[in-house]
């Protein structure tokens, strides 16, 4: 028997001492990006999903949630999610899911639908269609007095740099002076995002006829816990009452945007998440769940790592890390 697949039975067996390793992606590319290295392609993610499927038994979230719940997973139990609602995801991971049998949840940030785009794909796509050998930063508003006037662009190290820097000072600002900012940057570089990043509401109404599991991300992907609780609610309540209507089923499972504990959610959101109806919710602290953890602040986690061993070693050290941070009282 493999020995990977040996060691996961072994930290996570059957039953009331299972453990539930839940996958994060966001996008799978076409082709390679340069400018996004850290985003599998095809080829890339098949090769993780024959990984995933020789030492996990993958189920989707509405078998392995109310397994988890009564104590009857199944050992080397895994569920495969993905974030945001990526055109690629309907486009390019969907076919290699069905490919190799396995099934996956989606969720959804809802108001980038039919056109939409998220602002960091902003920020990229107009380092990306920069024509200018600088990106001009003068009078963006939200920047910080000691941010520079112009960043250089001339080559693809300087680019990334770039796309790294302006994604860290815009992240946590107040979401309309984010989104000013990200408006500011484009119009003073004359730059363009494509229309087509994000899935169209019948591309997510295709997922879930393909028997994909759909789940709420928000509608915007604010950060919850720089909202007002008057405005998180509308966030997670808009989303879910969106999606149900566009479903016509009940959406049962809730992803945080960005999702660390206490930085980009709190327990007031997970509360607020829990009083909208949802049956669980997830984060993206590191660890593996266990059967009693609480249902609004599963962990997640996918290893980066691009050889077999080395990935598998550490999904290996995450199914093993019993204590997940979760957002404090």
């Amino acid at each position: 028997m493999n020995l990977l697949r040996t060691a996961f039975r072994l930290v996570s067996p059957p039953g009331r001492s299972a453990r539930l390793s839940i996958l994060i992606f966001h996008r799978v590319l076409a082709q390679p990006d340069p400018l996004q290295p850290h985003e599998p392609d095809a080829r890339r993610f098949s090769e993780l999903l024959g990984w995933l499927k020789d030492w996990f038994t993958i189920l989707p979230l509405d078998a392995a949630i109310p397994r988890l719940i009564d104590g009857s997973l199944p050992a080397r139990a895994a569920a495969i999610t993905f974030d945001d609602g990526y055109a690629d995801n309907h486009d390019v991971a969907l076919p290699l899911l069905k490919a190799h049998g396995l099934p996956a949840t989606f969720f959804i940030a809802t108001g980038h639908l039919d056109g939409g785009a998220m602002w960091n794909d902003r920020i990229i796509e107009s380092v990306r269609t920069l024509s200018a050998d600088a990106i001009r930063l003068d009078d963006v508003p939200g920047l910080p007095a000691t941010a520079p006037v112009q960043l250089p662009a001339r080559s693809l190290t300087e680019r990334r740099a770039a796309i790294d820097f302006l994604l860290q000072q815009l992240k946590y600002l107040e979401p309309e002076s984010r989104l000013e900012a990200v408006a500011a940057i484009a119009a003073r570089n004359r730059t363009q995002c494509p229309g087509d990043l994000m899935m169209s509401s019948g591309q997510v109404k295709a997922m879930a006829h393909a028997g994909m599991g759909i789940g709420a991300h928000t509608a915007t992907h604010p950060i919850l816990a720089r909202l007002d609780e008057r405005s998180a609610r509308t966030e997670v309540c808009t989303s879910k009452s969106f999606l149900e209507t566009l479903l016509g089923e009940p959406v049962r499972y809730f992803a945080y945007p960005n999702g660390k504990p206490d930085l980009d959610y709190t327990a007031r959101d997970a509360a607020i998440v829990r009083d909208a109806g949802f049956t669980a919710a997830f984060s993206t602290a590191w660890g593996a769940t266990r059967p009693g953890d609480d249902l609004f602040q599963l962990p997640r986690f996918t290893a980066w790592d691009t050889q077999r061993r080395a990935f598998g070693t550490r999904m290996l050290r995450n199914l093993a890390f019993t204590t997940p941070q979760r957002a404090r009282s």
